[in-house]
């Protein structure tokens, strides 16, 4: 019995070790993700990274002894450290309450979702996004198991986006005010899915763009993605443009930041988790999401309301619901 408790031991504190040194070397690599877009591949991942320093600080605590201790809480808290210094403006930032509306401001509820082309509930899902009653839905990955849902959308908006294509219209776009004026990233060429429409408003028209880049791993292709999505929509008036999508990369990312300051636009999404959620895998089931990828912005014409998480339904996404005014 004793040997088996000496193993045992043994067993956990060489996993307190491996935790504590994943942590330190990820979260240090992470922080060179400020010169390398390979090094920040590793920032998306950085609740993990957390959890294993905090699961290898606490078995260290636990079952270490003495300089041991010592040693691998100290390693561990290095690995801490370095990762809650990316993500700590980007959590404080979501406690911040938005400001209130003033009481003659047009209200405009947009719906930002990935739909999802393996959608297993797209009844649940038609009929959630049918109930919320918005102004403008954004949709990604609208077709395969989800082309029902896009289905029922044309039949409820009096305006929706045309796709000129066969294939490549991932990203669909519906709205309760005339569309003056649209374009679909493909007509130019297929580097990035997605694309814009002016919508014709009493208050004055105002354009919203959707779109849906690459995961960010290589790296590479979801740098250029961003750069040609800021390109696209230079000519746009920044104060009320609005751009939506499934950006497949967390706030704490460097290539995010740089996007937030590249496109001239307030993030409205903060620290708001959206994936993956349900049957995400044919093996796996998420109970809560853990990364926030469904980002929308908006210029500073428009006042945010409120933005919040929908719930799960037949996605691997969650949707995001965002109330703005001007």
């Amino acid at each position: 019995m004793r040997l088996i408790l000496h193993l045992a031991n043994l067993f956990l504190r060489g996993t307190a070790l491996m935790l504590c040194l994943i942590s330190a070397v990820a979260g240090l690599t992470c922080l060179g993700g400020a010169f390398s877009d390979r090094l920040d591949a590793l920032t998306h991942a950085a609740p993990l990274w957390l959890a294993c320093g905090g699961a290898g600080l606490a078995l260290a605590v636990a079952f270490s002894r003495d300089g041991e201790r010592k040693a691998l809480a100290g390693v561990a808290s290095l690995g801490v450290v370095a990762v809650l210094a990316l993500m700590t403006p980007e959590l404080l930032s979501a406690l911040q309450r938005p400001e209130e509306p003033a009481k003659d401001m047009s209200r405009l509820k947009l719906v930002q979702f990935n739909a999802w082309a393996d959608n297993h509930d797209p009844d649940a899902t038609t009929a959630w996004l049918l109930k919320q009653k918005a102004d403008v839905v954004v949709l990604e990955e609208a077709g395969g198991a989800a082309w029902p849902v896009v289905r029922a959308l044309k039949k409820a908006y009096p305006y929706s986006t045309a796709c000129r294509f066969k294939y490549g219209c991932d990203t669909r776009m519906f709205s309760r005010w005339p569309i003056v004026a649209e374009h679909g990233f493909h007509q130019d060429d297929r580097s990035l899915a997605g694309g814009w429409m002016t919508l014709r408003h009493p208050r004055g028209d105002f354009t919203v763009a959707g779109t849906h880049f690459v995961w960010p791993i290589p790296a590479g292709q979801w740098q250029a993605q961003s750069r040609t999505l800021v390109g696209k929509l230079a000519a746009f008036p920044r104060d009320s443009l609005i751009v939506t999508g499934d950006f497949n990369s967390t706030p704490w990312s460097w290539s995010l930041r740089r996007q937030d300051k590249a496109l001239g636009l307030e993030r409205r999404t903060r620290a708001l988790a959206s994936w993956p959620t349900g049957a995400f895998t044919r093996v796996a089931s998420a109970p809560f999401p853990v990364l926030p990828i469904d980002q929308v912005y908006a210029g500073k014409a428009w006042k945010t309301v409120k933005v919040e998480r929908g719930p799960s339904l037949g996605s691997d996404h969650r949707p995001v619901v965002a109330i703005l005014a001007r």
